[in-house]
Order: structure tokens, then C-alpha cells, then sequence
């Protein structure tokens, strides 16, 4: 196993193509992190007159992507600022991210109800932390912080993790009126371990850290995590999770790792975080990487949904940061990003410009399709090549400037209340029925799927 992995550092140093980078040079990589960067914010149009700050195109089916992966850009832009000092586009980072905050200043704006999860909350309140972490721009006046953002939407989370149901354990969907709502998965429980896990690091209150260790345990107490070290999707309440859905999907895995290093560092290098973490890169390695290059293997012998067309950003990003706060995993991670990233470049030759990308990375050959998912995930890789350059996530005692929030979360949001229905509604309501009866009932049953 050493050997092999050592041979990825073999690799050839320059990767020719529409996008071309030497990968032994931090100027190149860079410069080709911007070319990727500037790719991908074409995705995005809230920077434009009459369009909403902070999201991609949709929810479908007035576009392909769903609110959370507006999080999930900007928390992919402050990771490319943040390894490569290009700072062009914070100010819209910094806009989309104070724009999404919501009423109740946790990152749950009433708009997003329908589609709203415990998962889609904390990839903005992820984004929100990350941002505390990197000492990105601090808010100013009544704006809400960085680090108070998080602990809202963690703290109101803790509310809702209930050991009726299944012995622990969030439900994927906030609300009962959602699709999914009888549903207890990963993500939604990795989202949370992960974050509790940061917020113990960056602010030293214990109280997050035994959350995250409960959580943990509850994950693998219902087997999401099996001996082998595969993480797999999810159970239902009603068979109290023992249905367990053996799907696997490469950001599970990563978020609980990079929570579990988050940990191992917290607890001063404790020896169950560190056999956890050995066990995930394990399980990892072997069911997500082909040959060194990362693989999808619930999709890309298939169909892709959207959303899984931006995960393997993810998973190079948080295997980057694993690397900071927990070190002894350093050459073996850096091995599987470096050879990872030469094979997600080879492929961006699409596009009118020749260097669009794709998501089949293993092939070396671009697939034709192209979407903000595809150029997130090769911004993510490149930018995960900075990352031994790039000063480890800070902490309030080692120079974070975000200032946390002790009441943050206190009010939990709750389904929107109708207001009195007024003569002049219903006269406005009658005239625009026929006209958007299809387009409603159509966009409902969407967002009822799974």
C-alpha cells in the first residue's frame, strides 16, 4: 500500500491540455485556479440587477440547483481566496454570504422552506465557520458575525436531535411537511458532528465537543459506519433506522473525517480519534479513489444527480484541511490530492473556451457536460494543492477575529404563517391562477422527491 501510494508522487509534473498546469509550481497551479475560478462564477448571476444575491440558478425547475449549493459555492470561493490571496471576488462572497442569512440570522430565510434540511442549513453555517476560521473579512455593525452564524445554526440543530426516534440522531428535513422527513442520514448528522467538532476547536467549550462525540457514536451505533470502514446513506424512522440505504457518496465519508480530525486536534491527539480518522482514509481510499483519481461510484457508471456533480470539491477541500489539524496524515492525503487534481485537470478541455470541465475524471477525457458542480470540484482540487502553504484553521486563542454569539439560534424557525387574505388578494388571486396553477403544482411535486 506505502508503495503505491509513494509512486502517485511520480506522476508527470505538467498537465498539458486546454487547461494547462505544472503542478511542481505554485505560480501555475494558481493561475490556473484563477482561469477555474472565473469559469465557475459565470455560473452564478446574483451579482445582477434584479437577480437574488448568494444562489445558482433554481431551485428546479426554474434551474438546476437547490439553495444549499449557494453555500456551498461561497464556502469554495473563501477556500480559493483563502489558499491563493486572490481577492476578486470576496466582495460578492462577503454579499451572497450576509444576504442568505435569514430573519433569524441562521441561514434558514423562509424562501427556502420547501427544500430546507438540517444538510442544506449547514453547508451555509459550514461556509459561515470556515469563514470564522480564515480570518475571511469580518462583518461590521449589525451585521451578524461569522462565528455567530454557526453557532446559530448549530445551536438551533441541537434542538432538533432527538433520542425518541432510532436512539439519536437528526432527521434529514427540518420540517414535516417535507419530503425526507422521516429519514435519519449522514450528512445531516455528519454536518452536525462537524461542526460541533470546529466550533469546540475554535472556541474551547467542551459542550460541542461531547455533542460531537454523541453524535459519532449514534452514527455508528445504527451502522452508517460499518466495520470495514464504509459510510454508508441513511435509515428511516419508522423502521428505526435499521433499513440501513448501503449507498455510498464520497462527501459523507469526507465530512466525518474532516470532523474527526477536527477532533484529534481538540483533544490533544487522542488515539480512538486518530485509529477513526486511519479507518476512514482506509474506506475512503478503496471505495472512492481509482487508481489515485476520485471516483463516484453511486453515479458514474449511471446517472449524476446535480448535486452529485459537486462532491468531489468537497472531498478535496476537507481532505486539504485534515492535513492541518491532523498531521500524521499529511504524505498520504497530499499523494491521493496531487494525483487526484492531475487527472481532474487532463479533463477540462470542454466549452467554447477549451477548458471547461467535467466530472469523469478517471477517463481523461472530457464527458461533454459542464455545470457550476463540475468547476467547483477542479477549483476545490487545485486549491487543495496550496494547502501546505496556507495557515492551519485558527482558533479565538491563536488569532480568530470572529466574535461568537452566546443567543444565537434561540429562535428556531418554524413554518411561515399566511397573512389575513385581504378583498384585493383575492381579486389578484383570481386573475393570476390560470396563469401559474401548472407552474406551482409542477414545482411542488419536484421539490416532493427525494
Amino acid at each position: 500500500m506505502f508503495a503505491s501510494r509513494h509512486l502517485l508522487w511520480l506522476a508527470p509534473a505538467a498537465v498539458l491540455g486546454a487547461l494547462e498546469v505544472d503542478l511542481n509550481s505554485t505560480d501555475s497551479i494558481k493561475n490556473a485556479a484563477k482561469e477555474v475560478a472565473y469559469d465557475l462564477m459565470t455560473y452564478y448571476h446574483g451579482n445582477e440587477s434584479g437577480m437574488i444575491p448568494g444562489i445558482l440558478p433554481g431551485p428546479p425547475p426554474g434551474g438546476d440547483y437547490y439553495w444549499w449549493q449557494g453555500g456551498a459555492l461561497w464556502g469554495t470561493m473563501i477556500d480559493y481566496w483563502h489558499f491563493t490571496g486572490d481577492e476578486t471576488y470576496n466582495d460578492e462572497t462577503f454579499a451572497a454570504m450576509q444576504f442568505q442569512v435569514g430573519k433569524n440570522r441562521d441561514y434558514a430565510p423562509d424562501n427556502w422552506t420547501l427544500s430546507l434540511g438540517n444538510d442544506d442549513q449547514s453547508f451555509w453555517g459550514m461556509s459561515a465557520m470556515l469563514a470564522a476560521e480564515v480570518n475571511f473579512r469580518d462583518p461590521t455593525g449589525d451585521d451578524p458575525s461569522w462565528l455567530g452564524l454557526a453557532q446559530a445554526v448549530w445551536t438551533e440543530q441541537s434542538t432538533r436531535y432527538s433520542n425518541e426516534d432510532c436512539g439519536g440522531g437528526l432527521r434529514w428535513q427540518i420540517f414535516s411537511t417535507n419530503k425526507g422527513y422521516d429519514y435519519k442520514n449522514t450528512i445531516a448528522n455528519g454536518c452536525f458532528f462537524n461542526m460541533g467538532a470546529r466550533l469546540a476547536r475554535y472556541t474551547q467549550n467542551e459542550t460541542y465537543a461531547k455533542w460531537a462525540e454523541e453524535t459519532w457514536n449514534w452514527i455508528s451505533s445504527v451502522k452508517y459506519i460499518d466495520d470495514e470502514w464504509n459510510v454508508y446513506d441513511g435509515g428511516h424512522v419508522p423502521y428505526n433506522c435499521t433499513d440501513t440505504n448501503k449507498q455510498q457518496y464520497s462527501y459523507n465519508a469526507a465530512i466525518l473525517l474532516s470532523g474527526a480530525a477536527y477532533m484529534y486536534d481538540y483533544t490533544n491527539k487522542s488515539k480512538d480519534w486518530e485509529d477513526r480518522i486511519t479507518g476512514l482514509i482506509d474506506g475512503m481510499e478503496r471505495v472512492f479513489f481509482v487508481n489515485g483519481t476520485l471516483y463516484e461510484p453511486s453515479c458514474e457508471a449511471g446517472v449524476c444527480s446535480t448535486d452529485m456533480l459537486s462532491f468531489k470539491g468537497y472531498v478535496h477541500r476537507w481532505l486539504a484541511v485534515v492535513t492541518q489539524v491532523a498531521p500524521f496524515t499529511r504524505d498520504r492525503i497530499l499523494a491521493l490530492l496531487r494525483s487526484s487534481t492531475e487527472a481532474a485537470v487532463r479533463q477540462c478541455t470542454g466549452g467554447a473556451n477549451g477548458r471547461q470541465c467535467g466530472f469523469h475524471w478517471t477517463t481523461g477525457v472530457y464527458d461533454g457536460v459542464t455545470g457550476a458542480g463540475q468547476q467547483m470540484n477542479v477549483l476545490g482540487a487545485l486549491s487543495s494543492l496550496l494547502v501546505q502553504e496556507a495557515k492551519a484553521p485558527v482558533t479565538n486563542t491563536t488569532g480568530g477575529t470572529s466574535v461568537g454569539d452566546p443567543n444565537a439560534g434561540q429562535n428556531a424557525p418554524t413554518l411561515p404563517e399566511a397573512a389575513p387574505v385581504t378583498q384585493g388578494d383575492r381579486a389578484g388571486a383570481g386573475i393570476l391562477t390560470a396563469l401559474v396553477l401548472g407552474t406551482t403544482i409542477g414545482g411542488a411535486m419536484w421539490m416532493a422527491f427525494d
